[in-house]
């Protein structure tokens, strides 16, 4: 299912070509009010960040909070990161260049409050975390993807 609202949001975001903290506001009220819903939800944000590089910080914070909040606790079983669901976020994070700092950040923050972690998310984080501290130019190497 489809979060309309959500669709339209990102929609005009990357139009403006920026987030303000206004736009931060109205999609932590209006729009994930009860947090995100679905793996669909989790992508468009992610893509959005992505997509958007003039970001409120509290865009990164917001984010970083609602995909931690789904993936430990609105996947199931709760509290654990299955080979399935590993794959799914190592992809999404990444996207097609690689995860941008908040995505990295996410991985980190999802690895440590999870109860069980995926190996296959434990080492795209690690390698994110250190893959986002070298400027663009210099990234070699591949991140990991659960297959």
């Amino acid at each position: 299912m489809t979060n309309t609202a959500l669709q339209l949001f990102c929609d005009r975001i990357v139009e403006a070509g920026r987030i303000d903290a206004a736009d931060v506001a109205e999609l932590s009220r209006d729009i994930l009010a009860d947090g995100i819903m679905g793996r669909h939800e989790a992508d468009l944000l992610l893509a959005l960040d992505r997509a958007v590089a003039d970001q409120h910080e509290g865009f990164s914070a917001l984010l970083t909070v609602s995909v931690v909040d789904f993936a430990v606790y609105g996947e199931r079983p709760t509290g654990r990161i299955t080979p399935e669901t590993a794959a799914w976020l190592s992809a999404s994070l990444a996207g097609r260049k690689g995860p941008t700092p908040t995505g990295a950040r996410i991985a980190m923050e999802i690895v440590r409050e999870a109860t069980v972690s995926d190996e296959a998310l434990i080492a795209f984080a690690l390698k994110a975390k250190s893959w986002n501290r070298q400027p663009v130019g210099t990234r070699t190497g591949t991140l990991p993807l659960a297959a």
